[in-house]
């Protein structure tokens, strides 16, 4: 019986997750159907395992076995099972669910192009400041869907990033820097001081999904604030607009796509702080 109400528990907490709409911050919404299917998938799983109980399908025999060769042991055993199965449940009801912020930023740096921790697995690989999605793709489609998305906005100045079309603006830019220095470009972001920077200079980031929030990452620009502007602080959401550039940062060892800002305005934390990779 404990196995069907745990079963129940995680239909219900997968429909409430796409009820809320807090199931896209787990996944890239994508892949919504998935997580729909485990949801009906753990209400059947639930009314097979009450059928069972209900008609008592060897369930005497079972517990009789049970208590003549593992006794308090197999207890023990359930209890754990039980309480680990039970634990994401109690955790995901309980407890809200955490936006991620510059403190993740700060506390585990960014790196370039990703951190190599995963080894080859790209699903596993946390990626910062510049997406990459090479690893889910042959060299030769990767370059092909690459040139195909470029030419979407290779023409377009300035360059209006949008939610839906963040991740892979980011991405091309970082693949092609020659090809869009001196455009214009605008897009939004929470501030990250790094403190590397000269003063007056900033990250302007998004945390963003490629799959899952197993790749997610923070991804974005280095931005370069109009002389005399005030110190904002991290996590201060703003929209800025201006010239593509690049510059050397000693950290990487290598220049990077950064913007000269020409205007800019602080907006209000967005609704939906993620965004996804679009395909």
């Amino acid at each position: 019986m404990l196995r069907a109400f745990i079963l129940l528990g995680f239909g219900f907490y997968m429909m409430f997750l796409h009820i809320s709409g807090d199931i896209s911050k787990y996944i890239n919404m994508k892949y919504s159907y998935l997580s729909f299917s485990a949801m009906i998938a753990s209400f059947l799983l639930a009314i097979i395992q009450l059928i069972m109980v209900f008609r008592d399908e060897d369930e005497t025999s079972h517990e009789h076995a049970g208590h003549i060769h593992s006794g308090e042991n197999t207890i023990w055993k359930k209890f754990f099972v039980y309480t680990l199965l039970a634990y994401p449940l109690v955790v995901g009801f309980l407890f809200p669910v955490a936006t991620l912020d510059s403190t993740i930023v700060s506390a585990k740096g960014f790196h370039f192009p990703k951190n190599n921790a995963a080894g080859d697995d790209p699903y596993a690989a946390n990626q910062f400041l510049r997406p990459d999605t090479s690893g889910y793709f042959g060299k030769t489609d990767y370059e092909k869907m690459m040139e195909k998305e470029k030419a979407l906005i290779i023409h377009q100045n300035p360059i209006v990033v949008t939610d839906e079309n963040y991740l892979m603006t980011m991405e091309i830019l970082y693949n092609y820097p020659g090809e869009f220095t001196g455009k214009k470009i605008k897009f939004t972001g929470f501030v990250y001081n790094d403190p590397v920077t000269k003063s007056g200079n900033l990250f302007l980031f998004r945390f963003g999904i490629i799959h899952c929030v197993a790749d997610s990452g923070v991804f974005g620009m280095l931005v370069k604030m109009p002389e005399g502007t005030e110190k904002l602080a991290n996590d201060t959401w703003i929209s800025v607009s201006g010239e593509i550039t690049q510059d050397y940062y000693a950290p990487f060892k290598m220049n990077i796509p950064s913007l000269e800002v020409e205007k800019y305005m602080k907006i209000d934390k967005p609704k939906e702080v993620y965004v996804y990779r679009k395909y």
